[in-house]
C-alpha cells in the first residue's frame, strides 16, 4: 500500500508542475552586451517590469518551422534583464541560450516556461 501512494503522490507532484507552466514563443537575437545567458521579454510577459531580474526556466516543447527534431529535450533556467517592445514573441532568448533548448536552425520556437522559485 505504501508504494502506491508513494506513486501517487509523485504523480499528483508531476500534474501540479507540469500545469503551472504558460505556453509561449521564443525566438534569439544576437546583439547584447549584458552577459551571453540572457534574455528580454516582449508585452505579453514583461508586466510594468514586475519580471525584470526574475529567473524563468524553459523548455522548448516544438519548433514552429517544417525542421523535425530542433528541441534539445534539455530546461533552460534564465533571467529576465531588458523589455523587447513590439517584440512578436513572448520571450527573446540570446543565441547561446536559445542553443541549449534547441537548434538555432529552428529560429522561432513554442516554449513551456514557469518563474523559477
Amino acid at each position: 500500500m505504501e508504494n502506491y501512494t508513494l506513486f501517487f503522490v509523485s504523480m499528483v507532484t508531476c500534474l501540479v508542475s507540469f500545469a503551472s507552466t504558460t505556453s509561449g514563443i521564443a525566438t534569439f537575437y544576437t546583439k547584447y552586451d549584458q552577459g551571453k545567458m540572457i534574455v528580454t521579454v516582449g508585452d505579453a510577459l514583461w508586466d510594468n517590469g514586475t519580471v525584470c531580474g526574475k529567473m524563468f526556466t524553459m523548455t522548448c516543447t516544438i519548433p514552429r518551422n517544417p525542421i523535425p527534431h530542433q528541441c534539445t529535450g534539455k530546461s533552460l533556467t534564465i533571467k529576465i534583464v531588458d523589455y523587447c517592445p513590439g517584440c512578436p514573441s513572448t520571450i527573446d532568448l540570446s543565441r547561446e541560450a536559445f542553443t541549449i533548448i534547441t537548434n538555432p536552425v529552428a529560429s522561432i520556437i513554442n516554449v513551456d516556461y514557469k518563474q523559477y522559485a
